[in-house]
Order: C-alpha cells, then structure tokens, then sequence
C-alpha cells in the first residue's frame, strides 16, 4: 500500500466545518465570526511517550486526548486536527485500529481531521488541534495561565496520579492485581480531556493549565507567568488517585510518601488546574455539575512568591516533588 492509499483508506473523511479539508496542500478553516483560533501541537514518540506494545486503538486516541486536553485549559471548542505520522512499515491492522481510536475520539468532539503527513521512520506521532474561542466586546475569552490573583482558591479537575501508578506497574518496579492495574492503565493510555469543563469555566476560572507533567510542575507555570505563588494542602489532594477506592486496592501496596508523589507530581493526568476567587465559588460548582466533571478545591494563591505545600498539621513538607521534564 502507497502513501495516498494509506491516507486515502484510513484518514480521508468529510470535514464539513473546514473551507477545504484533506487531500490539497493546506486546509482551509473558516472560524466562525467573533472567535479566535486555539492552536496547540503534541507529538508522542515510541519509547518516550509509550510502549512499543501499547494497543494502536488505545495509542490514537491518547495522541488526540492531550491535543484536546490543551484546547480545554484554553477553554476553546474543538473545531479540527492534522496529523503527521511517521512510521516503520505499514501495517493495515494496527492502522485500522489506530485510526479507529482517534477518529472516535474526534467525533465525539466534533474535531475534523484536515490534513497532514506521512513517512516511513521510528514510530512517531505529531498532532496540531484547532479551537475556538470567543471573542466579546473585543475581549477574548480564553483561559490563560497568567491569570491568577493572590486570594484564588485553586482547584483540580478529576483524578491524580493514577497513570503515573500504571507506568511504574508496566515498568515492573510496582506488582498490582490485575484488575487495578487494567483501572489504572486506562487512565494512562485513554485520559478524558476535559473538553466541556475548560468551556464551561470561561469567564469564572481566572487561569487554567492541562496537567500533563505533574501538579506542582504545570502549577508552577502558572504562578510563575502570574507572578504570584500558592499554598497547597497535601491532605486535600491524597485522595484524587481514583484506584485507592477501587476493591482491589491496599495500602500495602504504595507507601503512603510514594502515593504522595504520584499524585502531587505523577504526570500524564490530563486533568486541568484552575484557578477564581473565593466569591466565584457556586460558579465552579455550576460549571462542574453542566460539564459533569469532579472539582476539587486544594489550595489558594498567595501574593508570596513559591509553591508551598502544607501538611495535616498546617507545617510546610519539606520533601521536593519533580515533576517530568523531557531535557530534565
């Protein structure tokens, strides 16, 4: 099978939102009158980003998911894709279900595949995601990082850490029964980008991240282009690793410092940090409940610089969280 009719049989479909979709040499997007675009790439690499042995179906739709998962910090609405994909041979079967994972995901976002491009290399995986977001009074509405104010509460979307379990599972330096393991490697190889909750905080939350390389790491970006610092209180943060609640689970099976460490630094959650004022409270409640996605207040923004993080006992944790850095 040739080039084009490997795109042709796997990645052509109708893009009714693009002015011209795939099949010339650039696609054509038309932003609806009063947005703005929301760009953001990703590309994930055998080896670095995931298994050689992963499942493709699982594989698409995690390469398409952290795409999303910044259009949601920027609480922009999906609008289409492109995909540059690099590989060693073709396979029509791994293909078939590569491309069946992320073309589910993208439909149930109405993101449209517009283009992009193929080669023969090492396993790699590069996508650009396309948003809107709309622009009112000459404002845009997106959700920046460097929004946060000394007195915000900050929040944490969903679950924490339990991908950064996973990973230390299939590396075989943690044993974990089977069936929370299959839990915790679907939030690795499948996280929900929380798409409709970055939309639904626009105008409430006064800055957004995705958390992809750990919580206090992505945190600390926003405190560092806000130019203001942040207390987070450990004990309101232990219990987001959603496995730690399944049946299977024993405290045996993490000490509790290491359980600490996934959560607070693990990577891979793809969940968002946001942060508002204390009088946007019930706002985040509504935008939580519409969106139907869990919110969890673990901290507060403060006007002295750094990133501290308070025990039980209200005493700072001395201990040093590192979250992934690629060059680190």
């Amino acid at each position: 099978m040739g080039e084009f009719d490997l795109i042709a049989r796997y990645f052509t479909r109708p893009s009714p939102k693009a002015a011209l979709g795939v099949g010339d040499d650039c696609a054509l997007l038309q932003p609806a009158p009063g947005t703005q675009l929301a760009i953001s790439s990703d590309m994930l690499v055998e080896g670095r980003h995931f298994f050689p042995d992963v499942d493709p179906f699982t594989l698409g739709h995690k390469a398409l998911a952290v795409n999303l998962s910044d259009l949601a910090a920027c609480g922009a609405k999906p609008l289409a894709f492109t995909l540059a994909l690099s590989l060693p041979r073709v396979d029509e079967d791994w293909l078939a279900s590569f491309s069946r994972g992320l073309l589910e995901l993208a439909d149930a976002h109405g993101c449209e595949l517009v283009g992009g491009d193929t080669t023969q290399g090492p396993l790699n995986i590069c996508i650009t995601v396309f948003g809107e977001v709309p622009v009112v009074a000459g404002r845009s509405q997106a959700l920046l990082r460097s929004g946060a104010r000394a007195g915000d509460d900050i929040y944490v979307s969903g679950t924490l850490g339990d991908a950064r379990l996973a990973l230390e599972a299939l590396r075989g330096r943690i044993a974990l029964p089977p069936a929370l393991l299959s839990d915790a490697r679907n939030r690795l190889e499948q996280p929900t980008p929380r798409v409709a909750l970055g939309q639904a905080l626009r105008g409430v939350a006064s800055a957004a991240i995705d958390v992809s390389d750990g919580l206090l790491g992505d945190l600390g970006h926003v405190l560092r282009l806000s130019k203001v610092g942040a207390s987070v209180e450990a004990p309101l943060v232990a219990g987001l690793m959603a496995v730690t609640r399944h049946p299977e689970w024993s405290s045996e099976l993490l000490l509790s410092d290491t359980l600490q460490e996934y959560v607070l630094a693990g990577g891979d959650d793809y969940e968002l940090a946001f942060t508002a004022p204390p009088s946007a409270r019930e706002a985040v409640a509504e935008a939580a409940r519409q969106s139907g996605t869990p919110v969890t207040r673990i901290g507060a923004i403060e006007a002295q610089p750094g990133l501290r993080v308070r025990g039980a006992d209200g005493q700072l944790l001395t201990r040093r969280y590192a979250s992934f850095d690629h060059f680190g």
